[in-house]
């Protein structure tokens, strides 16, 4: 582990982990979300990573709960125009969609992979967490049992590998933005 990691772990241990039962039940009973709980406290989480690597972070037990109520909101509205699946559960993930263009296509292949990749580079532990919830859909409670971890671990290496994969996707997106500099 990095010294970078362990900064990290240390701050994430003492500045988020004792907010999120709290965050997670104010939630449950002011938006009754059900499973989307965990995916709005994993996000709430990285966000609040992300600003502390800005030096924007000053109070992160109100920053949680505010950006979790935004996203909350957010997810309730969206909820009635689409639901949001595990990619496991999508259907015919490789056949060609009658209403779908080829380029349309071509770029939604490309963003499989670029998702395959960012999730390969995952360390060991958390790839295979964050496989479990965010590609199969298995709940965080289950994901600790089935592994023999405590929820806090498997929310910490949700949050980790929520942070990595954002910054392979951002990392991808500079070197692709700097090989097509001075192109037309």
């Amino acid at each position: 582990m990095s010294l970078e990691d362990k900064e990290l772990s240390n701050w994430y241990g003492k500045n988020i982990e004792p907010h999120e039962s709290m965050l997670r039940s104010w939630l449950q009973d002011r938006f009754s979300l059900g499973s989307a709980v965990d995916d709005i406290v994993q996000e709430a989480f990285l966000r609040a990573i992300k600003a502390r690597d800005r030096g924007v972070l000053y109070s992160p037990k109100a920053f949680l709960f505010k950006v979790s109520r935004n996203l909350a909101i957010d997810y309730l509205r969206k909820k009635s125009k689409y639901l949001a699946e595990p990619i496991a559960h999508l259907e015919e993930s490789n056949v060609i969609r009658l209403s779908e263009s080829v380029p349309e296509m071509v770029s939604r292949n490309q963003e499989f992979e670029i998702l395959k990749k960012a999730i390969q580079s995952l360390p060991e532990r958390c790839r295979e967490i964050f496989t479990m919830r965010r590609i199969y859909g298995i709940q965080q409670k289950e994901i600790a049992e089935t592994l023999g971890l405590s929820r806090n671990t498997v929310s910490a290496q949700l949050t980790i590998g929520l942070r990595k994969c954002s910054e392979f996707f951002e990392k991808f997106e500079e070197d692709g933005m700097s090989r097509n500099v001075g192109r037309k």
